[in-house]
């Protein structure tokens, strides 16, 4: 039986582990941390095929210029001297281009779609992570706001997905959990949602079941490498004999992968979120508010608001408390009868999400290692394309053709 050492127990690490397992391999997950937080946990729960823009697309840069000097503003990249912010900025700006979104948006939604599937698979299993299909409302209070909507809304609608363009009434009598202060929206009815930390915990009861070794507080600290080839996992817990490595490490991907010889370029984008606990009052449908790019989901009784993306490095830990005041600001603006003031600094979650120049995932068979797999870069969109990724990673490894086209998704 092939021994497969997957580093990272994030949500695409034990979508991975979980598909190869099914394949009868012998499956190790290692992770430094006791893996109950990380981007994985915090995120808004959506599973979103309309989001088929990358994040390097035209106009971002301009936009992310205006951007940078608002403290509360939903993009921002922190200034500072760094080989690592140059070279991705301008890898970013060579991506940012029509061309490249043409390209980007069939393969992204395609990878979207295979993973809402499989999110259907486990829910008919046992759906303890509350999976529900109410679609993503885009909502909006400008006219500018709702043009972009209306133009991405026709790109998406042009790739065969359900779109629906709301006036103001409409918005009102489709959420009808509370009032909504909007011009319109536009309702994403092939989206759906589930509670992250529920499903974190289905999947590795799964795991459990499958026979998955995980290796909690355990730092992968080298490889040992001959002919090109990983024999052994270096560990702060001893070494282990491996047959194939899947890299799933999110943000902390570029430092493991040069330890394998291998370059990524990707920078973290720092998220924030807080979870309201039984809350009668909500909106009953996922939205993103347009203006200030904030998520709202409703999980079960709850309901968990998130966003900014804030291009930084990994030992930025410090909550910047503008810019949550930005997503309260949001969250007032367009639901004003939820008067929602800032959360204790111990209930408000942070997370780095994994951001690749081009905005698209890594989702490849090494060049340079023959028995390494990279699973990695997801930015935003980690939960929405886990099981797709673990399913791709299988058969990458199984050497069979991939469920989709997989170009894209190349370093």
């Amino acid at each position: 039986m092939k021994k497969v050492s997957i580093i990272g127990g994030g949500i695409i690490g034990l979508c991975s582990a979980y598909y190869l397992a099914k394949e009868g391999f012998q499956v190790s997950v290692f992770d430094k941390s006791d893996m109950m937080d990380g981007c994985s946990y915090g995120n808004a729960g959506m599973i979103v095929p309309s989001h088929i823009i990358p994040l390097a697309q035209p106009g971002m840069i301009a936009q992310g210029m205006k951007w940078m000097f608002d403290s509360q503003s939903p993009f921002y990249v922190k200034p500072r001297l760094s080989t690592d912010l140059v070279k991705w900025g301008l890898q970013f700006y060579k991506h940012a281009n029509k061309k490249h979104v043409e390209k980007a948006m069939p393969a992204l939604r395609d990878l979207s779609l295979l993973s809402k599937e499989l999110y259907q698979d486990f829910a008919k299993e046992n759906n303890s992570f509350f999976y529900d299909e109410k679609g993503l409302l885009m909502l909006f209070k400008t006219e500018k706001a709702a043009e972009e909507m209306h133009h991405e809304g026709k790109l998406a609608e042009n790739l065969g997905l359900g779109v629906n363009y709301l006036s103001k009434e409409e918005v009102l009598q489709l959420e009808s959990g509370t009032k909504t202060d909007v011009i319109g929206g536009v309702h994403y009815t092939s989206d759906a949602h589930l509670y992250p930390q529920k499903f974190m915990q289905f999947i590795k009861a799964q795991l459990n079941k499958l026979g998955v070794e995980v290796h909690k507080n355990t730092t992968v600290t080298d490889f040992k490498i001959s002919n090109n080839t990983v024999s052994e996992v270096i560990t702060s817990k001893g070494n282990f004999t491996t047959d194939e490595v899947v890299l799933a490490t999110g943000s902390w991907s570029p430092e493991i992968a040069k330890k394998l010889h291998t370059g990524i370029s990707m920078l973290p984008g720092k998220g924030y979120s807080f979870t309201l606990k039984e809350k009668i009052q909500k909106p009953s449908i996922p939205s993103i508010l347009c203006e200030g790019k904030v998520a709202v989901t409703p999980m079960a009784n709850d309901i968990r608001f998130g966003g900014t993306m804030e291009i930084t490095h990994n030992n930025d830990t410090k909550i910047n408390k503008n810019r949550l005041q930005g997503i309260i600001n949001s969250v007032n603006d367009f639901y004003p009868d939820l008067d929602i003031g800032i959360p204790k600094v111990e209930d408000t979650w942070y997370g780095f999400r994994p951001c690749t120049p081009s905005g698209m995932p890594i989702i490849t068979k090494s060049n340079k290692i023959s028995n390494l797999t990279l699973a990695t870069g997801h930015a935003m969109m980690g939960l929405s394309l886990a099981p797709a990724t673990g399913k791709v990673v299988t058969e990458l490894i199984l050497g069979k053709t991939t469920s989709v086209a997989t170009n894209m998704f190349q370093l």
